[in-house]
């Protein structure tokens, strides 16, 4: 089971890909993958985005999150949501292409009052893109990155289950 997480932070060696890769590494444990995850890192992929034609490198991420069993996908909150930079990678991917995915959305955020965005905005553009997302996405307080295993824990324990009984469920279709 390939486990890969995708960063939407446009700083590169962002808290949000330490948070992201950590988070990706806990779900793999849980579910029983002894592999390290696959990372996505769009800050470096950031300049070639927006080229009018599709860069190598930006085809590969594209391939590698699309073939995906699971896929973490964090971003910073950035005015109340995702960063612009996730959703224009998103963005060149088809619609279905995640179809084989279980995703699991996590948003690093600054203020608790931005806790709903990764259930309100994020989640639904991974539902339009075809994948199964557990309950609950991850919203992080930039405050708990210190006490990170503490909060990942808990979370992996709920969503864990859903991602082994996604893959269960699909076995007997």
């Amino acid at each position: 089971m390939s486990v890969v997480t995708v960063v939407g932070n446009p700083r590169p060696g962002s808290r949000t890909l330490a948070v992201a890769v950590r988070a990706a590494e806990t779900v793999a444990l849980r579910i029983g993958d002894g592999e390290a995850p696959e990372v996505v890192d769009l800050a470096v992929l950031a300049p070639l985005l927006f080229a009018p034609e599709t860069a190598p490198e930006v085809k590969a991420a594209l391939e590698l999150v699309a073939g995906a069993d699971v896929l973490v996908v964090a971003s910073p909150t950035y005015k109340a949501t995702y960063t612009g930079l996730l959703k224009v990678f998103l963005d060149r991917l088809p619609g279905g292409a995640l179809a084989s995915a279980v995703a699991l959305p996590l948003l690093v955020m600054g203020d608790a009052k931005h806790s709903l965005a990764v259930e309100v905005h994020l989640r639904p553009l991974l539902v339009e893109l075809g994948a199964t997302v557990p309950t609950p996405g991850l919203a992080l307080l930039e405050s708990r990155i210190p006490d990170l295993d503490a909060v990942l824990g808990p979370w992996v324990d709920r969503v864990g289950p859903q991602v082994v009984a996604a893959f269960g469920e699909r076995g007997r279709t």
